[in-house]
């Protein structure tokens, strides 16, 4: 009895390990392939239309016999949905990894949680409680990842590496790194996830189904993304696919990740609360930047590592302020309340 009760009570944790891992391994794959030529918006598509095809079996025989009204809000919602979590979110993403690198790229999405909580106080949906304990750390966590987030932007000092930059230079192709426009893109996707989580609240209120919540919002991302696409390159050699790691890593990603992410975070949030798996997001962080200068020869500066380290900081201070807190954010039922603590492909962007 034991032994199981320790099993269960480690599930959690190994669920949220290994969410980490798959996270880690599509971090680098991704940056591979970006490198090889993958365009974005074509990686976007094909990455969305393999997960629709994964969570369609859940919405159809988990939620057939529940209500759906899909009224003109409710469309409503879903595009904004798709176009704040996937299509812009997910694009800047990308296109701020190609430019920046995988480690630089995961610490500003750890950015995400801060950059909601200061959106929701400004709308009024959270309060700072400055006269708490908690609040007071909250904000204080808040304040110490944004110092993280400049120091990594802005200074870099002394570089070095831990691996060797030429053991996999067959595979990676390096890049030349434009650090202005990847940090801006990186900033803007960070922005377009944290409105992406306050738009979940609204969609929630008035669809609260999440498999067909998520499966309409990935169908209505990859054709968002498609428009985006042509507008951006229409040659038929960005969008064809062939047997190499470009389509490794969108079947990867669409077929393990995206599923792994959605169905691992909503039991995780189940049994834990919606603080637990952010709590995670750090150690992908960190295997990210070891297996990226161990692999890939990757430089590793001074004000990144100081950055990263300060972000982690402040984003436990934060989470530890933000458990003690009562739950302010309206929530429809339980279902919702796990997809809205849901941190938008935390493992496996």
């Amino acid at each position: 009895m034991e032994m199981k009760n320790l099993l269960m009570g480690s599930g959690p944790v190994m669920a949220m390990l290994l969410l980490q891992g798959l996270g880690t391994a599509l971090q680098l794959l991704t940056k591979v392939a970006l490198n090889k030529g993958t365009f974005v918006y074509a990686f976007v598509v094909y990455r969305h239309a393999i997960a629709t095809l994964c969570v369609a079996p859940f919405a159809f025989f988990c939620e057939r016999n529940k209500e759906k009204n899909l009224s003109f809000e409710v469309w409503f919602w879903l595009f904004m949905n798709a176009i704040t979590g996937v299509t812009m979110a997910m694009g800047l993403f990308y296109y701020g990894l190609r430019y920046t690198t995988a480690t630089f790229a995961t610490n500003m999405i750890n950015l995400v949680p801060v950059i909601t909580f200061a959106f929701s106080t400004v709308l009024g949906i959270e309060k700072l409680l400055l006269k708490t304990k908690a609040g007071k750390i909250k904000t204080a966590g808040t304040i110490i990842c944004l110092v993280g987030a400049l120091i990594a932007i802005l200074y870099k000092g002394e570089s070095f590496h831990i691996g060797n930059e030429h053991m996999f230079e067959n595979i990676i192709i390096k890049k030349k790194t434009h650090w202005t426009r990847g940090t801006i893109m990186l900033l803007s996707c960070c922005l377009s996830f944290a409105i992406w989580y306050l738009v979940q609240v609204e969609l929630l209120k008035v669809f609260p189904l999440k498999y067909w919540g998520t499966m309409l919002t990935f169908i209505i991302a990859a054709a968002q993304s498609t428009v985006m696409g042509l507008c951006l390159n229409r040659s038929k050699a960005a969008w064809k696919l062939e047997w190499n790691l470009s389509l490794a890593t969108i079947i990867y990603s669409g077929a393990m990740v995206t599923p792994a992410t959605f169905l691992l975070v909503s039991w995780t949030v189940k049994k834990r609360g919606p603080t637990f798996p952010s709590m995670f997001n750090p150690l992908g962080l960190i295997a990210v930047a070891v297996l990226e200068a161990l692999i890939f020869g990757e430089e590793i500066s001074l004000g990144s590592l100081l950055g990263m380290l300060i972000i982690i900081v402040g984003l436990y201070s934060f989470l530890w302020g933000r458990k003690q807190e009562p739950v302010v954010l309206p929530r429809p039922s339980g279902a919702a309340r796990a997809e809205v603590a849901r941190i938008p492909e935390s493992g496996g962007l």
